[in-house]
């Protein structure tokens, strides 16, 4: 019995597979490895970016390698960044804009042809103060060579300016008060307590000789109390005349930069080289023993807040008490005038502003200005 040994099968191997480790044949099957390829397209969710509509020649290619094409998601519009970067808004303030080349310069004033803002023209000529003029302007009551006015709008010195019967009427409203101001009250607004002059502007306390005035038959009323201002200030510890107004152009005249309204004063000293608290005090016929140089000082020479002061007219009214008339009213002026010549302030009462003077007006009470006064 012959048996037949069973013939040899050739084993075929791919290059390079003789090189690889045989598998352990009791190791669990695994899937094939796919040999690299173009890689799969992906699936496009609802979440993941559409593509653009209209892409440029070239647009989303894929790129090349040894490996094939990366992948099928196209690739950033490169083009389109520095579109998207002008268009998103500055972080920053944006630049002001530049006026039009044609727009006259507003700001500029005092050129080659002395042209000036209108508001400023309208105060020169007495007509209403620079506020007055705005709120005109606005309202379209004035008129500048038969034009009608614009905001901050130059003007040459001939230029004619009219204004509408509208405003007369208006300002023949706004009134002029005069009040004998007690001590004790601040001249503007209230401060440490203290209440401000304008709270004893009412009926009760107008002076009871204002109505027989000639010429002047004004009645207060409550309207007369809105917008009231003072013009020119009095300290705490004064007393005497003070002006309050609803009318820009008296506002001016008194306390402008240009004004030079003499202002009078009576001021009781007492003579401290030392200070007031100090050795050397003469409160009796203080004239006397003041020297006559001081009293030039006052009158010419002294500075006040690293300032020359205009000269003053100062005067010994009797041996404890001086006269000044001054045209101008810096804060405090005539007790730190005093101060640096050894003289201590202990009453002052302003008695004229101008030619309107304080007269016989009671403590507290007041008076309308009337028609015919004038600063």
């Amino acid at each position: 019995m012959t048996t037949d040994k069973p013939a040899a099968r050739t084993l075929k191997l791919k290059p390079g597979a003789a090189s690889k480790t045989p598998s352990d044949p009791y190791a669990p099957r695994r899937a094939p490895v796919r040999p690299p390829g173009p890689a799969r397209a992906k699936s496009v969710s609802a979440s993941a970016p559409k593509p653009p509509r209209e892409p440029s020649p070239g647009y989303g290619a894929p790129r090349g390698g040894p490996e094939g094409p990366r992948s099928e998601r196209p690739a950033p519009r490169r083009a389109e960044a520095p579109r998207a970067a002008a268009e998103r808004a500055p972080r920053g303030p944006a630049p002001a804009p530049r006026p039009p080349a044609h727009r006259p310069d507003l700001a500029r004033v005092g050129n080659v042809r002395g042209e000036v803002r209108l508001n400023k023209r309208m105060a020169d000529l007495g007509l209403c103060s620079r506020r007055e003029a705005d709120e005109w302007i606005a309202r379209g009551w004035v008129t500048v060579n038969g034009q009608p006015a614009v905001m901050g709008q130059p003007v040459p010195p001939d230029a004619q300016v009219e204004v509408a019967p509208q405003a007369r009427h208006q300002q023949s409203g706004q009134v002029t008060i005069l009040l004998h101001k007690p001590v004790g009250y601040v001249s503007g607004q209230p401060e440490d307590g203290h209440e401000a002059a304008a709270t004893l502007i009412g009926a009760p306390s107008q002076w009871r000789g204002d109505a027989r005035m000639p010429g002047d038959g004004r009645r207060f009323a409550p309207e007369h109390t809105r917008g009231l201002a003072p013009a020119g200030r009095l300290d705490i510890d004064s007393t005497g005349l003070l002006v309050l107004t609803q009318d820009g152009r008296v506002a001016r005249t008194l306390i402008g930069e240009s004004s030079g309204v003499e202002k009078e004063y009576l001021v009781r000293v007492h003579f401290a080289p030392n200070g007031p608290q100090g050795a050397g005090v003469v409160t009796q016929d203080v004239q006397a023993v003041f020297p006559p140089a001081q009293l030039a000082l006052l009158r010419h020479g002294l500075s006040l807040d690293g300032q020359a002061l205009r000269p003053a007219q100062v005067d010994w009214q009797n041996p404890e008490q001086l006269r000044f008339v001054l045209t101008e009213g810096k804060k405090r002026q005539i007790r730190r005038m005093c101060e640096q010549v050894g003289l201590h302030v202990v009453g002052l009462k302003r008695i004229r502003i101008g030619r309107v003077l304080l007269g016989n007006l009671p403590v507290g009470q007041w008076r309308f200005l009337g028609s015919d006064e004038r600063f």
